[in-house]
């Protein structure tokens, strides 16, 4: 019965998010075709629902070929292949608005885990990468509040490379926090991490996640 009201939910809440945001989605997409390299949406391929790949929507924040430049699929602070709009965009993360549609099509929910691309999913341990998506990945959850500032948590690191900072620390963690939510999952839940979400956007910090969720797994970074 969750399931069936959570998807129900999502296509109410999804149609009118995107009737209300056209007013702000119309001087983004005039920024976006004014500067950089003059593209609004990025397209990418990322595991969904069971581990099924699709097609995820998001503002165009980046150069171009992005991911054979730099530092690959890991972003850092200060990013060069971040564009001037795009670095107001993902502060912000107006930049994530246009996978609504993606809710609307059924292929994300408003809560969940984030879908990750298939090289930064095969970074987590196997017995994570089975169970993750056992439930439908989300536009916001657990660990996208908590790893809100990955960029900088990344850029931060001195005496290692970051992409193995991922793999030892960042990954495993949010795996575990993944599966906390699946074993804790519910409307009050959700409606918790949706309410955090905004929080953290206009006061940003993730301390809040762990005082309303007491029980979730201690930090570990």
């Amino acid at each position: 019965m969750y399931r069936i009201i959570k998807r129900v939910m999502d296509i109410i809440f999804s149609i009118l998010a995107l009737l209300l945001l056209v007013p702000l989605f119309v001087p983004i997409i005039l920024l976006l075709l004014l500067t950089a390299e003059g593209y609004v949406l990025y397209f990418q391929e990322r595991l969904g629902y069971k581990n099924k790949p699709f097609q995820i929507w998001k503002f165009a924040t980046m150069l171009k070929n992005s991911l054979q430049m730099g530092s690959g699929t890991i972003t850092l602070k200060d990013d060069f292949r971040v564009t001037s709009v795009g670095k107001f965009l993902r502060k912000t993360k107006l930049n994530e608005l246009p996978q609504i549609v993606n809710i609307l099509k059924g292929d994300i929910s408003f809560v969940g885990p984030r879908p990750l691309i298939l090289s930064s999913f095969e970074v987590y341990p196997e017995s994570i990468q089975s169970k993750i998506y056992n439930v439908k990945p989300g536009l916001t959850g657990i660990g996208s509040i908590i790893f809100r500032d990955e960029e900088s948590l990344l850029s931060a690191i001195k005496d290692e490379n970051p992409h193995v900072y991922y793999q030892k620390v960042i990954a495993p963690y949010k795996g575990e926090l993944e599966l906390w939510y699946q074993q804790n999952r519910s409307f009050t839940t959700d409606l918790k991490i949706l309410f955090i979400t905004a929080w953290v956007v206009l006061f940003p910090s993730n301390l809040l996640v762990y005082k309303v969720f007491k029980d979730i797994p201690p930090r570990k970074f």
